[in-house]
This record gives C-alpha cells, structure tokens and sequence, in this order.
C-alpha cells in the first residue's frame, strides 16, 4: 500500500466526505495547509465522545459528529488520504487510568486494564509526524483546564499530558499529543486502521460489546458533556445521541 488508498474504514470516496472536501475549498491549499485544515477540522468540528465501534467507517464518524482516539483517527485519515497526503495507523493501549473522570465510576470498575488507542502519522517533509493531539475538542479541554487550573502533568478525564495548560495539540508542521502519557503498549504501524483491528481485535467483542453500544457509552457520553457543559460552550453531539443516560 502507498498510504494512499481507500479502505472500508479510510472510506475518503463517500460522497460525504468528498462533498467536505470540495466544500471547504481544501484541494488548494498548499500540503502544510491541507494537513492543518484536515486536522482542525477533526480536532475542532468533530467533538470528543464515544462512538459504537473503534471500526467504524470515517464517514459513519462524521455523520455522528463526534469520536474518540481511534475513530477521530479513522477521519482524519480519510481526509488526508481524500487530500492526496499520505498517512498511516499507529497502534498502542493505553492505562484506563487515563479515562478516569471522562467514564462513570460504576463503569470505570468494569472497563478493562488496558484500552486500544491509536494515533495517525502524516507524511510530511519526508518524515513521519505523529498526530494524536486532535482527540479532544476545544470546548472539552477547556473545561478541564478550568478544573484543573494549577494542573501540568495531567491524566484522567480522557488527557495524559506533561502540561494540562499548554498542551501540543495546534498543527504547527510538529508531532501534536494529548494523550500519550497514558500509553503502555506499543504495537507499531500499520497501513490502515482495517489491518491493525483484523490483527488485535476492537476493544470489546460480545455481549459487552453490544452492552457498550446500546448502554454504556450512552452513559460515558452524558459524562463527557457534563464536563463540556462547565466551558460553557458545547455543540449538540449529544442531542443527537438520543440514547444518552443523564
């Protein structure tokens, strides 16, 4: 693979995400621009939350409106592909330690030690950049700079950074992280994110996957906006998550 292709995840040749593309006017901009548009996009427009399935397809993720770490991935893969830049999946766990705060206390205890992650590598000025720090949208940091005002190193509440205040999350041409702090595993790169799930598996399978589809995450996302809710600035992902549990 050149890094470049189509996959049923990297699925760039829908026409939603072709219509984005031509929409935003992105095809002009230099490779530096592209990138940076593509990553604001996903950091800032698609909100942090939780989808049915690290698999899904980036345009079933923007269709939803919002992501986590794997499926945000998902998109912005898609929208770089989309833009003629090479990417690539790198895979991880991380510590659940990292999600505590983001997830109710009673399903803490129940999620497993270890979490799937992933960040995306874009290929640029001949050389691999990590992008991690687009999971997080900006009303959701914020609140959580506010909480935690004195805070530097920092990991719960879905961030695992060295400095809570001023972490690298901005596209500036240099790898961007927001939760590498809380990683354990490092599993390497893969082409796409379909090859890394066809070897590891998703985070859930079964009856706990279906109990996190219809249950669970409804009531990890009520979390979320709670929290987005005390910046005073939230859009309406979970309005459209009707399932949600308050």
């Amino acid at each position: 693979m050149n890094h470049l292709d189509p996959t049923p995840i990297v699925d760039f040749e829908t026409e939603s995400i072709q219509h984005l593309i031509e929409e935003r006017g992105w095809r002009a901009l230099s490779t530096f621009e592209r990138i940076g548009a593509a990553y604001s996009f996903v950091k800032d427009e698609i909100e942090f939350g939780y989808n049915a399935s690290d698999s899904l397809a980036a345009s079933d993720v923007l269709n939803d409106g919002y992501g986590q770490c794997n499926t945000k991935g998902n998109l912005l893969m898609a929208l770089l592909r989309g833009l003629d830049i090479k990417a690539r999946f790198h895979g991880f766990t991380i510590d659940k330690s990292l999600q505590k705060g983001a997830i109710p206390t009673w399903l803490y205890a129940l999620a497993p030690q270890r979490i799937l992650h992933s960040w995306v590598e874009v290929y640029f000025e001949d050389s691999w950049v990590p992008l991690e720090g687009f999971i997080l949208d900006p009303a959701y940091l914020k609140a959580l700079q506010a909480r935690f005002p004195n805070q530097k190193a920092f990991c719960g509440f879905a961030a695992g950074t060295p400095n809570l205040q001023e972490p690298d999350v901005e596209w500036r041409g240099q790898p961007t992280y927001i939760q590498r702090e809380g990683i354990v595993d490092d599993f390497g790169v893969f082409d796409s994110p379909d090859d890394f799930y066809a070897q590891k598996g998703t985070n859930l399978s079964g009856v706990k996957k279906l109990a996190f589809q219809y249950v669970f995450r409804h009531a990890m996302n009520a979390t979320v906006k709670r929290i987005r809710i005390a910046s005073g600035s939230h859009k309406t992902m979970l309005l459209q998550d009707s399932g949600a549990v308050s």
